[in-house]
Order: C-alpha cells, then sequence, then structure tokens
C-alpha cells in the first residue's frame, strides 16, 4: 500500500480549474518531485494534501487516513512535515529555540510559554533538538538569533522546523531556490542524509532540473492543473510532452 495517495483531486477557484483529477501515490522510503511550469498547480497540489486548503473533489489518503477535511496541526500529527518555498521561522528566536518549540509542540501535543522556563527538563525535546541541529550543521550558530542568518542557512532552518515535528513524510517546497551552487549543494546532501540516515520519505517540489534528476526516485509533471507524465528521471528528460511544457519540445 502507498504511504500517500491522492485520487481524482480537483481544485476549483471560481472558474479556475486549478488542479484537474491528479492522482499520484508516494511509497515509503521514496524521493518523489514534482515538477511543473510557474503556475501549474505546484504549490495549490502541496496545500491541498497538507490542509490548507479543501479539496472541491477526490481523496487524499496518507497511511490509509483520509486527510480531506482535517486541519493542518491534525495532518502534521499524523507525519506529515512541510518546508515552504520561503522561510518560515521565529527571527527572534534563537537558532535552537525554533527548533526547540517546534520539537515541544509535536512531542507534548501543544505549547507553552512555560517551555521557555522549563525547557531544560524536557530531555526528549533537548536530544531531537540537538540531533537536528547537527544534521543540518547550524550546531555552530544554534545560539544566534534566526534573523541573523544568511540566506542559505535561514532555508535550512526552516527545513529543520520541518524536521522538528517529527514526519516520516517531508514535503520540501523549492527548498534551493535562492541559493549559491555551494549552498545547493549543500541543501543536496541534506536530502540524501534525511533518506538514508533518517529513513524519511521526501515530496520534493523544485525548479533546479539538475538537482531533480539527481536525486528523484520518480518525477510527476504537472502542467495547467493536470498530470502530464510520470516516470524515472530518464523517462521525464526524454517526453515529449515534458520537454513541450518546459521549453517548447526543446531539451531540458
Amino acid at each position: 500500500m502507498a504511504l500517500l495517495e491522492t485520487r481524482n483531486l480537483t481544485k476549483t477557484f471560481g472558474g479556475l480549474r486549478a488542479l484537474d483529477d491528479v492522482t499520484i501515490s508516494v511509497d515509503q522510503g521514496e524521493l518523489v518531485s514534482l515538477i511543473g511550469p510557474n503556475g501549474a498547480g505546484k504549490s495549490t497540489l502541496i496545500n491541498t494534501i497538507t490542509g490548507m486548503l479543501e479539496p472541491t473533489s477526490g481523496d487524499v489518503t496518507y497511511a490509509g487516513t483520509d486527510l480531506v477535511g482535517l486541519d493542518p496541526f491534525e495532518i502534521a500529527h499524523l507525519g506529515v512535515g512541510r518546508s515552504f518555498q520561503t522561510a518560515s521561522i521565529f527571527p527572534e528566536l534563537t537558532v535552537r529555540e525554533n527548533v526547540q518549540v517546534a520539537a515541544f509542540a509535536t512531542e507534548h501535543g501543544s505549547f507553552s510559554v512555560n517551555f521557555f522556563k522549563r525547557r531544560d527538563g524536557y530531555d526528549d525535546v533537548r536530544e531531537r533538538t540537538e540531533r537536528i541541529l547537527e544534521t543540518i550543521e547550524l550546531k555552530d550558530d544554534a545560539a544566534e538569533t534566526a534573523k541573523s542568518l544568511p540566506y542559505g542557512d535561514k532555508r535550512r532552518l526552516e527545513v529543520a522546523i520541518g524536521l522538528a515535528t517529527d514526519p516520516d513524510l517531508m514535503f520540501m517546497d523549492e527548498p534551493t531556490a535562492g541559493m549559491s551552487p555551494g549552498e545547493t549543494e549543500m541543501t543536496v546532501s541534506l536530502i540524501r542524509e534525511l533518506l538514508q540516515d533518517w529513513d524519511m520519505t521526501i515530496f520534493l517540489v523544485e525548479h533546479d532540473m539538475d538537482v531533480i534528476f539527481d536525486v528523484s526516485d520518480r518525477i510527476f509533471t504537472l502542467n495547467e492543473g493536470a498530470i502530464i507524465a510520470r516516470g524515472t528521471p530518464d523517462e521525464i528528460r526524454n517526453d515529449p510532452a515534458v520537454r513541450e511544457a518546459y521549453l517548447g519540445g526543446g531539451e531540458i
């Protein structure tokens, strides 16, 4: 059984059909990527799966549980994490506190202001936070405020916040957007580590095709709200419909 499935998923905004009968599946331990031109509906699909938007019709299931109608926090507690296109962090908190807040809310069901007074007493939160900081290579910056970080480090901190929710499935929305080549390489290494050492399933949305072809097991291509191709990186690279959607028939 697939870990995540959508069946005939449709989302309309007035007369606009943003998602058109989308059916996809993701297996445990896979890295599946979603590609498509700007405006294809990629963010709408993620938002619909993760409960930020309600579908007009169709089904979404995760580990056999129906996600339609659940709030985002309920879906997160089932084991679905997410990072966003732009860094979503607490700028005035330290790097460590950003991760601790998310880890605490996940481990203990809610967040309380008393956490900041008693946080050293939560061994589970502390241990998970330190492991995450080491994984994303921000342990040396743990005491710095999040707003003081360079752009690439802010993006990795945002991934860390997603990790702190202890997901089995992680949505990563444009994780390398705006990054330098060196930062992109570091992020790709992080993605590989999450797959191998954290036993995670990843659903990646990314415009950098070199990254997509490098890390993906399978790729779905979305255009005008509909899936136009699915397959391995080699199959997608050579698919005429994908080349047409991206470059008018040219090479990707």
